[in-house]
């Protein structure tokens, strides 16, 4: 599948992706990638928050590819019972254990937990070994129940900006092959 074959859903987590994060740098390059918009950033709210991934989803004129970082990956996971049209595949980065009692802020469990059944789409997990907001361990068995390719991005923190992932080209190539491989559901 090549870019203009697919609509490209960038789901970003907790308090958006700002201009830096690369998620923001792909949606500007991509020419079929938009952002899944949701109305509260900062206060997140599991049924507003996956029914938008789902709206988006359903209302996509190509097959669709959803890009998530962070929470948006648990907002993608938790919509699928909502897609009324086939996914071609996911790309994951950094999910967070949305499991965790000490996660914080609270609420943001309510976006767990993850369901264990295998994806009905091919995907790809990428996490960090010292991610503060997933233990590894955690997302490897996260990536396995879903069946998913798991990626060890070594000691790179959140896979954010702030540590360092505005521009990501080992991601970059990754979705670029991820998506080469992927076939019009």
């Amino acid at each position: 599948m090549k870019v203009k074959d697919a609509d490209i859903l960038i789901v970003p987590g907790y308090t958006n992706s700002g201009p830096e994060h690369w998620q923001s740098r792909w949606q500007s390059k991509l020419s079929t990638a938009r952002r899944v918009e949701q109305a509260e950033w900062s206060k997140p709210v599991r049924d507003d928050w996956t029914s938008s991934v789902a709206k988006a989803v359903n209302e996509a004129e190509r097959p669709v590819v959803i890009v998530a970082h962070s929470l948006g990956v648990a907002a993608a996971v938790q919509a699928i019972p909502q897609f009324r049209r086939p996914v071609a595949g996911g790309f994951f980065v950094a999910p967070p254990d949305v499991a965790n009692p000490d996660m914080r802020p609270k609420h943001l469990m309510t976006f767990g937990p993850y369901p264990r059944d295998p994806l009905p789409f091919p995907s790809i997990v990428i996490a960090s070994r010292n991610d503060p907001f997933c233990a590894f361990d955690i997302a490897e068995d996260i990536a396995g129940a879903w069946g998913s390719l798991f990626i060890d991005a070594g000691e790179t923190g959140h896979l954010n900006a702030d540590s360092g992932f505005g521009p990501w080209p080992e991601g970059s190539m990754t979705f670029a092959k991820f998506l080469t491989d992927l076939k019009a559901p």
